[in-house]
């Protein structure tokens, strides 16, 4: 839980730039979710120019941000119902009881099939004719094309973009690739709020293991195999995992990131040449090497090392 609200105050202090009666109002799940799907958002606006801000707004909306029985048990971000659908389903209640719901292998698949559904369906085709700046367009013709029977529903989208600064990412030039791809079918079982952020360092992509967590729980979230991700981080696909490890999910770099030049590490209390190498996102066996050392050599409280 600690770690959770660390995330939570990092991405409300730097991430929005809302005076401070507005960040009183932020909800740390939809933080959360936002910054688990803008890239989803943004890969889809580039394929079917659907704001990503609009699609950020009905996803959490629709789907209380993640939380809803629609998208833990159905993947279903969106509440698009089945009509014509052969696919997999869920029952649900909504303007009738036990309705008919799509139901997917994964957020991206649910994603991917709300673009179809808005830019195949003729009853949505005026949209596409606004600009992809324009979200409350989309956020008003959404309402009149008859896509919700709520009456409020075109305010409701509004007022979460306005909140949450969504239409940021409608001047999006790009997206980080690894983090659309990350809720593709291996995700299934997992709602929003139960996977680890994902941080960058030294152009390489880790994770923080938290308390239970294992090499194994860890390949079925990401969908890397406990051995890849295990040699990954220089350990053994069976070692126990404690919380606060650092986790990286690709192959680690041979030196420290190039702000380190001339900068060498001095060594605390409590560290180890492997917390070292994990720190700074560089394999071991090279740490070693750019330092002189063997595994069978000690390092000392204010050694110096090179990280680079």
């Amino acid at each position: 839980m600690r770690f959770f609200r660390y995330i939570v105050l990092f991405l409300v202090a730097c991430l929005y730039s809302a005076g401070s009666d507005a960040q009183a109002m932020l909800k740390p799940d939809y933080l959360l979710y936002i910054d688990q799907y803008k890239d989803l958002a943004i890969e889809q606006m580039e394929r079917y120019r659907i704001p990503a801000s609009i699609t950020l707004a009905q996803g959490l909306f629709e789907s209380q941000a993640g939380r809803s029985r629609l998208a833990t048990i159905g993947n279903n971000h969106f509440g698009i119902k089945c009509h014509g659908w052969r696919g997999r389903s869920i029952n649900a209640d909504d303007d009738a009881l036990g309705e008919c719901f799509r139901a997917y292998d994964s957020a991206k698949q649910s994603y991917e099939d709300h673009s179809r559904f808005l830019r195949n369906n003729t009853r949505y085709s005026s949209l596409f004719q606004l600009r992809e700046t324009d979200y409350k367009g989309w956020a008003r013709g959404l309402k009149a094309c008859g896509y919700a029977t709520n009456p409020r529903y075109a305010d409701n989208l509004i007022n979460i973009i306005q909140l949450y600064h969504l239409d940021r990412f409608d001047h999006a030039k790009g997206y980080d690739h690894f983090m659309a791809d990350r809720y593709d079918a291996h995700n299934h079982d997992y709602a929003p709020t139960g996977f680890h952020p994902i941080t960058k360092c030294n152009k390489n992509y880790y994770i923080v293991a938290r308390a239970g967590d294992s090499f194994k729980s860890l390949s079925k979230e990401t969908g890397i195999s406990r051995r890849k991700l295990a040699k990954y981080n220089d350990r053994d696909k069976d070692d126990v995992l404690h919380a606060g490890d650092i986790i990286y999910l690709e192959k680690k770099q041979k030196k420290a990131s190039k702000v380190f030049k001339g900068k060498p590490h001095i060594v605390k209390a409590g560290e180890s040449m492997y917390s070292i190498a994990q720190m700074y996102g560089v394999r071991l066996k090279n740490l070693y090497k750019m330092n002189h050392m063997s595994p069978d050599d000690s390092i000392m409280v204010g050694q110096q090392l090179r990280v680079r």
